[in-house]
């Protein structure tokens, strides 16, 4: 009896498969379902349907249509998904992590999502994810250190830096350079001096120099009354152990945080002052400490368009990531253009070989991650320049 069961339960489950294949072959529907919350993230939902209106103006898009959805919580969300979700159809969305996490039990009606969520654990099956990811960043940056170069670490102890914290060590271990040291601070920077004594090894270095002030003094030879002199309008001695600083910190903190390295032989021209794409922003670039500073990221020159007409349009400065939904419309054009089918579309996504251009750089997708093909910037007089 149980024999019996089992093959009609595995009969069963061919049929579904079955069933889930055939439904995959229907190709993409022209009107793409836009998901997003309608009061939670409130800015960041305003500013995406801004962006995509003028997306698909600027790409003169006709052959698509874009329906707006806003969903007030997860009930709400589950009961459009339950509407909308066909054979063939695309959405974009959700915006969070929270919102994202099971939408994978879609896949077998034959959709598929791009969602704007920041849990990389997310990306799977139909469910791909279009956001800025700091891995980029930190593959960027230990791709451009050189050999045998000394990284340290310096991070606010928030969601980001914690979250830089944790992956920068299985980078850096796939690179030529090492991380040596690391350190962070509270984001009030209460304790911002004490962790960047810390980093530099600051008290360390002053006890070794008035530990070297002892023995000077207790000689009279002229070679050490002359070392003695020397030393003697010193703080500390001896160089700080690493060549690179990484500083994934941004706002008013990273204003106030960069110019106190100096003070405790942290000196930005002997020591290379490294951010990550949070950098992106033109009020660093003025700041005197993080002149000659570099990061990771793609020339304003190929957004600037973009952004001014978007503030020239709303009468308002958008939120740096608007062009992700400027990459994600030109997508989204190309794959229904090919006339692709929900099969042939996650082939296409899957294509590791296959990179596709952006406002924001070359892109392609890996593990159902998007991957930026990114540059390195230095800062100078109030520009970032690209260096490679």
């Amino acid at each position: 009896m149980q024999k019996k069961d089992f093959k009609f339960e595995q009969k069963d489950e061919f049929k579904l498969q079955e069933k889930e294949f055939e439904i995959k072959k229907i190709p993409i529907i022209s009107e793409v379902e836009v998901i997003l919350p309608k009061s939670e993230n409130e800015l960041i939902t305003k500013n995406f349907v801004n962006a995509l209106e003028l997306s698909l103006y600027k790409k003169d898009v006709k052959e698509i249509s874009f329906s707006i959805n806003l969903y007030s919580n997860n009930q709400h969300l589950q009961k459009i998904l339950n509407a909308k979700a066909v054979p063939g159809k695309i959405f974009m969305g959700p915006l969070t992590s929270i919102d994202t996490k099971n939408i994978n039990d879609w896949c077998k009606k034959g959709v598929l999502f791009f969602s704007f969520a920041s849990n990389r654990n997310l990306a799977k099956d139909c469910v791909y994810l279009i956001n800025f990811f700091p891995e980029d960043d930190l593959y960027t940056l230990f791709n451009h250190f050189k050999n045998n170069k000394k990284i340290a670490l310096l991070y606010p102890e928030n969601r980001y830096g914690y979250y830089i914290s944790n992956i920068i060590d299985d980078i850096s271990t796939q690179s030529s350079s090492i991380l040596v040291n690391r350190a962070s601070y509270k984001e009030d920077l209460s304790n911002a001096r004490e962790a960047i004594k810390e980093l530099s090894k600051y008290e360390l270095r002053k006890y070794e120099l008035e530990r070297q002030k002892k023995i000077l003094k207790n000689k009279k030879d002229k070679e050490s009354i002359k070392a003695l002199k020397k030393i003697e309008k010193f703080e500390t001695i001896g160089d700080v152990n690493f060549t690179h600083l990484i500083i994934p910190d941004y706002n008013v903190r990273l204003l106030q945080i960069a110019p106190l390295l100096p003070f405790y032989d942290i000196d930005p021209n002997k020591i290379q002052f490294v951010g990550t794409g949070v950098w992106d922003d033109e009020v660093f670039f003025y700041e005197p400490s993080l002149q000659g500073a570099i990061f990771p990221g793609i020339s304003k020159d190929q957004r600037s368009g973009f952004m001014n007409e978007y503030f020239v349009t709303y009468g308002e400065q958008p939120i740096r990531t608007i062009t992700i939904i400027y990459d994600l419309v030109g997508l989204i054009s190309y794959i229904l253009e090919k006339e692709l089918n929900i099969s042939l579309t996650i082939d296409l996504l899957n294509n590791g070989k296959i990179n596709f251009d952006g406002i924001d750089g070359k892109f392609m997708f890996e593990n159902n991650l998007i991957k930026r093909e990114l540059k390195i910037l230095k800062i100078s007089n109030g520009k970032a320049n690209l260096i490679n």
